[in-house]
C-alpha cells in the first residue's frame, strides 16, 4: 500500500524535482511502499537518491507522536553496518543520509534490501524498518575485455554445428534492467545461441551454420553486441575476428557435459578440487589439448585456476561461503587446430564453523524494582553469526542458575526478561554472564556480562520444604492419632514471619475434608479425625495453606495426598460353588475319569488389596484325600488317580481359601462330589440323603436324651449321698468337739493337694467320625472346657482339722462322680458307634462333659 501522505505529499515532492530528477521522483511516488505487520515497516525506495531525500514519515505510519519520539529519545540502530537512513526526531521523518548503491549493497541479490531499527525507550519500544532499494538502469553492459577483440581460429574442415563460446557480458544491474540478450553482427557463416545459467546469467555460443571456405575468406570480423532491458535501453560490444586454418575436422570432446565437486571453505591456496578430461580424435598437433577457464564472473577468475595440461582445477583465491555458497565455471579444452569442447564445472562450497556470534548491547535497566513481575524486560541483545545453517544457528543462554531467561523476539534480537519476582533480602545484585555458541562444530561462543542491581521491596511470602507432600496412614486408625507434619519458611522477620496453618475447604467423596484430617494451626501437624477403612477410601488428598501474619498476609499452598495402607481385615469370599441352605449341589465324575480330569474349580475373591488378597487353596478334609486335589493358587479340583469302582459315589470335599496376609484370614467351602456315570445314580444317592438325614438325626437326638437321663440321675444320686455324708460328719464333729478327745487328721488314700486342680487335670477331646456307607456327611465339633471340683466348706470355723477331713471326703466324692461319668458315658459312646458305624467324632460326649463339669 502507499505510505501515508504520500498522495498528499505528491504535488510538492514531484515539483520539487528537476528535470534530470523527476524520473526517480516519479519512481519514489509509484514505488513508495509501506507495509506495518508485527512491528516491521517496510519502504520501497529507488537507488542513488539524494542525500536528505525523503524516505517515510516514521511516526505517522508506526502511529506514534512526535512528542513520543523526543521523551524516548528514538534512534536509529544498524550495527556494523552503513547507516543509510537517519531520522528527524523533530518531525518524524525518515530521510537518506549516504548515497544508496544497490550493486555495491546487494550485487546479484535480488530483491535488495536493508534493515535497521528505531529504539525507544521509557518504556523500551523496538521497531523494525525495512527498505526495499530498487534498481535503475544505470549500468551498461561492458565485456571484460572490451577493447581487445576476440580471436578464433577455425579449420575450414570444421563442420557445421560445431559451437564457440563467447565472451560474456557482465551487467551490474538486476531484473529487467539486467543483460536480456546477444545480437551477433549480420554474416553468412555464424548464428548465435543463448543459454541461462542456473543463477540467472547468460552465456552465448556462436555456431558455424555454413562451412568456411580459406581461400574466399581467409580472415572474418563479426560483431558481438549485448543489449539490456532497461529503459533507455544500454548496450555493450566486443570485436571477433575469425582465421580460417586449414582441416581440422575433430574438435576435443570432455568425457563429462557436467562436472560436479565440493571445496571446502577457507582451503588453502594450490588445493586441488577435480580433474577434467577431454579427448581429440586428431592426430598430432591438431590432437594436442590445453585446458582453460572461460572468462568468469565477477571475482570467480581470483579464486579458481586450472592447469593447461593436465585439466586439474585448484584454488588460486580466499574462498568465503559467507559471501558465495557455490561456483559454476566453464572449462575449455582446445586443440592446436582452432576446435574447442566445453564442459561445466559446479563447484558447491562447505561453509566451516569460522565466525563465533557477535553479541551487542542494544538497551540495559538498572537498577530494578524488587517487586518487578515476572516478563518485565531487562536488556535488549542484538546476536549476529555470519556462518550458515548449523553453523549460523545460536543458543544463548545465561550462566549459572539465576531468576532470567531469555527469549527471542526479532531475528537476531533477544530480550533478557525475569523469570520470577526478586528479593532483595536474600539477593541485592545479580552478575549475569550471557553465553551465545553456535551450533557448528567445534562451536564457537562469546559472552557478555551484565551488573544488574535489585532496588528493595517487602514481598517474602511463607515458603514450604516440599512442592508435594505425601503421607502413610494404616487403615482401623485411632482417631486423633498424628499422621505427619507440614513445614514452611518465611524469609521475613517478627510478625511477618508468623506462619498459621490452614486446610483450604474441600470435598472428599461428597464430605468436607475436616471430618477427615484436621490440622494445627502452629505446629502444622495433621491427625486423623476419624478411623480409615482402605476398602472405601484409598487416598485423601487436600491442600495446606501457610498465611504470614503481615499487612496484608502473603500465603503459600501446598498439595498433602495420605495414602491410606491396606490391612488385612477381610477373609476371602467364597463365590463359587455357592452354599446353600436347603438344597444339596454336587459336582459329577465320571467312573472313567484319567488323572488329572478337572471336577470344578473353588472361585473365591479378598477386597483386600496386595498381597493381603493372594489367596491359595487346598484341601482341608476330605472323603478320601487319595482321590483329589486342589490347586494351590487356581482353586481348580482335580483327581490324583483313576477312578475305580470302589469309590463311594458321594465324596465330600472341606477346601480351605487362604489369603497371604499377616496374619492371615481364611474361608472354607464344602464341594459334594458324585462319583457316577448317569445322572439318574446320582439323583437316587442324593434324593436319600435328607430321608438318611432325618433318621440320623431322631436316633441321634433319642441317643442324647438317654445318656443325660442316665448321667442326670447318677448324679442326684451322688449329690444326695454327699449331703448325707456332709449333716453325718457335721454331727460327729459336734461330738468330738464337746467331749475334747484328740482329734488326728485323716488323709484318704491317693489325696494331693494340686491347688484345686482335683485329679482329672487334662481335658479330654473326643471325635466321631462316620464311614462313607452311612452316607452322613454331617460334623459336629464341641469345644473342650476345664474341669471344676466341687469343694465342700465346714461351717465351723474354728474346727480347722474337721474342715480339711471333710474337704478331702467331698473331693473324694467329686472324684468318684467324675469317674462314674468318665466310665458309663464311653460305654454309650460304644454302644453309639456300633449301632451307627461311626469310626471318629463324638461331640455328644463333648456336650454333656462341658454341662456337669460346670
Amino acid at each position: 500500500m502507499l505510505p501515508r501522505g504520500c498522495v498528499a505529499d505528491a504535488r510538492w515532492r514531484c515539483r520539487s524535482f528537476h528535470a534530470p530528477q523527476q524520473l526517480v521522483g516519479l519512481l519514489l511516488c509509484i514505488f513508495y511502499f509501506l507495509s506495518t505487520v508485527g512491528g516491521q515497516i517496510r519502504y520501497s525506495i529507488p537507488e542513488e537518491m539524494k542525500k536528505g531525500s525523503l524516505i517515510g514519515n516514521v511516526a505517522q505510519d508506526l502511529g506514534l507522536d512526535v512528542k513520543r519520539l523526543r521523551s524516548g529519545r528514538a534512534r536509529i540502530v544498524t550495527g556494523d553496518n552503513i547507516q543509510y537512513a537517519e531520522l528527524k526526531t523533530d518531525k518524524g521523518l525518515l530521510v537518506v543520509n549516504d548515497r544508496i548503491d544497490r550493486e555495491q549493497l546487494c550485487g546479484d541479490v535480488t530483491p535488495c534490501s536493508f534493515s535497521f531499527e528505531v529504539i525507544l525507550e521509557n518504556p523500551l519500544e523496538l521497531h523494525r524498518i525495512i527498505a526495499e532499494v530498487l534498481d535503475i538502469n544505470d549500468h551498461a553492459p561492458v565485456f571484460a575485455h572490451k577493447d581487445k577483440a576476440l580471436v578464433f581460429e577455425i579449420s575450414e574442415s570444421a563442420a557445421v554445428g560445431v559451437r564457440f563460446p563467447l565472451q560474456g557480458a557482465v551487467d551490474q544491474d538486476v531484473g529487467q534492467n539486467a543483460l536480456q540478450n546477444y545480437i551477433l553482427s549480420p554474416n553468412d557463416n555464424f548464428i548465435l545461441n543463448q543459454h541461462a545459467n542456473p543463477d540467472g546469467s547468460k552465456y552465448v555460443e556462436m555456431v558455424l551454420q555454413k562451412p568456411l571456405d580459406r581461400e574466399r575468406h581467409p580472415r572474418l570480423s563479426l560483431k558481438l553486441i549485448a543489449v539490456d532491458g532497461g529503459t533507455p535501453q544500454r548496450s555493450g560490444t566486443v570485436n571477433i575476428e575469425i582465421n580460417v586454418l586449414d582441416a581440422n575436422d575433430n574438435e576435443p570432446v570432455f568425457n563429462q557435459s557436467t562436472y560436479k565437486a565440493t571445496v571446502m571453505e577457507n582451503a588453502m591456496k594450490g588445493t586441488s578440487i577435480i580433474t577434467v578430461n577431454a579427448t581429440d580424435a586428431d592426430s598430432g598437433s591438431n590432437g594436442l589439448i590445453t585446458y582453460s577457464l572461460s572468462i568468469m564472473k565477477g571475482s570467480v577468475a581470483k579464486i579458481f585456476n586450472i592447469n593447461e595440461n593436465t585439466g586439474t582445477i585448484y584454488v588460486s583465491g580466499q574462498i568465503d561461503y559467507e559471501k558465495d555458497r557455490k561456483f559454476e565455471v566453464r572449462v575449455e579444452a582446445k586443440d592446436q587446430g582452432g576446435l574447442t569442447g566445453t564442459s561445466k564445472v559446479i563447484l558447491d562450497v562447505i561453509d566451516i564453523n569460522d565466525n563465533a556470534p557477535i553479541i551487542n548491547i542494544m538497551s540495559f535497566s538498572s537498577p530494578l524494582p524488587e517487586d518487578s513481575p515476572p516478563g518485565t524486560t531487562v536488556a535488549i541483545l542484538n546476536i549476529k553469526d555470519a556462518d550458515a545453517d548449523r553453523n549460523g544457528q545460536i543458543q544463548c543462554k545465561i550462566d549459572g542458575k539465576l531468576p532470567f531467561k531469555i527469549e527471542t523476539s526479532l531475528t537476531n534480537y533477544y530480550n533478557l526478561i525475569s523469570d520470577q519476582y526478586f528479593d532483595r533480602e536474600s539477593v541485592s545484585e545479580y552478575n549475569i554472564t550471557i553465553t551465545a555458541t553456535d551450533l557448528g562444530t567445534p562451536p564457537l561462543s562469546s559472552s557478555t556480562k551484565l551488573h544488574l542491581r535489585i532496588s528493595d521491596i517487602n514481598d517474602n511470602a511463607p515458603l514450604f520444604d516440599q512442592k508435594i507432600y505425601s503421607a502413610y496412614v494404616s487403615e482401623n486408625n485411632s482417631p486423633g492419632i498424628s499422621i505427619f507434619a507440614v513445614t514452611a519458611r518465611d524469609a521475613d522477620w517478627n510478625q511477618n514471619a508468623r506462619i498459621s496453618y490452614l486446610i483450604d475447604d474441600t470435598q472428599i467423596s461428597g464430605s468436607p475434608v475436616s471430618t477427615y484430617v484436621s490440622l494445627n494451626a502452629e505446629t502444622g501437624v495433621l491427625s486423623a479425625v476419624r478411623s480409615f477403612d482402605y476398602e472405601q477410601i484409598k487416598h485423601v488428598d487436600l491442600v495446606v495453606r501457610a498465611q504470614d501474619g503481615g499487612s496484608p498476609p502473603l500465603s503459600s499452598n501446598v498439595s498433602v495426598r495420605i495414602l491410606i495402607q491396606d490391612q488385612n481385615d477381610n477373609a476371602p469370599q467364597v463365590l463359587y460353588p455357592v452354599q446353600t441352605g436347603g438344597s444339596v449341589l454336587a459336582e459329577m465324575v465320571p467312573r472313567s475319569a484319567d488323572v488329572g480330569y478337572l471336577v470344578t474349580k473353588v472361585v473365591a475373591v479378598d477386597v483386600d488389596s496386595g498381597q493381603n488378597a493372594w489367596l491359595s487353596y487346598k484341601v482341608h478334609k476330605a472323603t478320601d484325600r487319595a482321590l483329589f486335589e486342589v490347586g494351590l493358587h487356581n482353586g481348580e479340583i482335580r483327581t490324583v488317580r483313576q477312578v475305580t469302582d470302589k469309590d463311594a459315589v458321594k465324596q465330600r470335599l472341606t477346601v480351605l481359601v487362604e489369603d497371604n496376609g499377616q496374619p492371615s484370614r481364611s474361608a472354607t467351602v464344602i464341594v459334594n462330589v458324585a462319583v457316577a456315570d448317569s445322572f439318574p445314580e446320582v439323583l437316587s444317592e442324593f434324593t436319600d440323603f435328607s430321608m438318611h438325614d432325618k433318621e440320623y438325626n431322631d436316633k441321634l437326638t433319642f441317643y442324647l436324651v438317654l445318656a443325660l437321663a442316665v448321667v442326670s440321675f447318677l448324679f442326684i444320686t451322688c449329690l444326695l449321698l454327699i449331703i448325707s455324708v456332709k449333716v453325718y460328719r457335721w454331727r460327729r464333729s459336734r461330738i468330738l468337739y464337746h467331749s475334747n478327745l484328740p482329734v488326728i487328721p485323716y488323709y484318704p488314700p491317693r489325696y494331693s493337694d494340686t491347688l484345686g486342680t482335683g485329679t482329672l487335670s487334662h481335658v479330654y477331646n473326643y471325635e466321631v467320625c462316620r464311614t462313607t456307607d452311612s452316607r452322613k456327611s454331617d460334623m459336629k465339633n464341641m469345644q473342650g472346657m476345664s474341669q471344676s471340683l466341687v469343694s465342700v466348706d465346714g461351717a465351723d470355723a474354728d474346727t480347722p482339722h474337721v474342715t480339711k477331713q471333710q474337704s478331702g471326703n467331698c473331693s473324694q466324692m467329686s472324684t468318684l462322680v467324675s469317674h462314674m461319668f468318665l466310665y458309663c458315658f464311653p460305654l454309650y459312646l460304644t454302644a453309639y458307634q456300633w449301632k451307627t458305624h461311626v469310626s471318629c467324632s463324638c461331640w455328644p460326649f463333648g456336650l454333656a462333659f462341658v454341662f456337669y463339669s460346670t
